[in-house]
């Protein structure tokens, strides 16, 4: 094959790579636009109903919340809404706010009908319940290859609960609502699950660097030990198994 024909040759070839190319960008393109489509549907949208048993159940469960929030919260992710970003931002702060004072009211009011004490409740179901969205968004990033930020995004929360979500509402309250007044903590033993949390967050970082920063499911099984380990002594000590710490809970005769 002479020279200008092995030219051409090598053009053609190189135009076939392209066009495979931009077919193959072009496939990638239209699964990730219906991702995004089924993404934005499903059971959150209150007038079509999913394919899937298990999604038909899901969405009828949540139908009634769906159907309020479909409109009272603006989906800025439509043209329609895109210039709105601010005002569904403030309207789900907003029902953020109102769920979080329904779930604590139930917690609450189911813990002492079992007499159970807050505390316990407060570490166990109430904790649970509202650790899912941050569960969910370490599950999410580390799925896509980012360790460091779940580990980084688990840690930060829990400071950022700690620190803000105690200190600021702490500070409205002697500050401006009751100035000068304080805010009495009726149970001693939160020192230890204080303690027992420190520990637990100093364990957790060791455990990734004995792990050569690396995660798998041996460091899952160990943190998920770490977590009953918490749980078991945080009630023992509530319950005044190894101590006297706690009263006991107040029942109407």
């Amino acid at each position: 094959m002479s020279g200008p024909e092995r030219g051409i040759g090598v053009r053609r070839e190189d135009r076939e790579a392209g066009n495979e190319t931009d077919n193959e960008d072009n496939e990638n393109n239209e699964n990730d636009e219906d991702e995004e489509e089924e993404d934005g549907g499903g059971p959150f949208v209150p007038f079509q109903c999913p394919a899937g048993g298990f999604n038909k159940l899901k969405w009828l469960v949540a139908w009634p919340l769906c159907l309020l929030l479909y409109f009272t919260v603006p989906n800025c992710s439509t043209p329609r809404w895109d210039n709105y970003f601010m005002l569904s931002f403030f309207c789900s702060t907003l029902w953020i706010a109102g769920f979080s004072y329904i779930m604590v009211w139930m917690v609450t009011v189911i813990g002492f009908t079992l007499g159970i004490p807050d505390v316990i409740m407060g570490i166990t179901f109430l904790a649970a319940g509202t650790s899912v969205p941050d569960c969910m968004a370490s599950l999410i990033v580390a799925r896509q290859g980012m360790g460091d930020m779940a580990v980084s995004n688990s840690i930060g929360s829990n400071v950022f609960d700690i620190l803000v979500g105690l200190g600021l509402p702490w500070s409205v309250k002697t500050l401006a609502i009751n100035y000068g007044s304080d805010i009495k903590i009726n149970s001693k033993g939160l020192i230890f699950s204080v303690g027992l949390l420190l520990a637990s967050v100093f364990m957790t970082v060791l455990g990734v660097h004995l792990n050569k920063w690396t995660l798998d499911k041996r460091l899952g099984f160990t943190c998920l030990l770490l977590y009953s380990v918490f749980l078991c002594v945080s009630c023992l000590i509530e319950y005044n198994i190894f101590t006297f710490v706690n009263l006991p809970t107040c029942r109407d005769d």
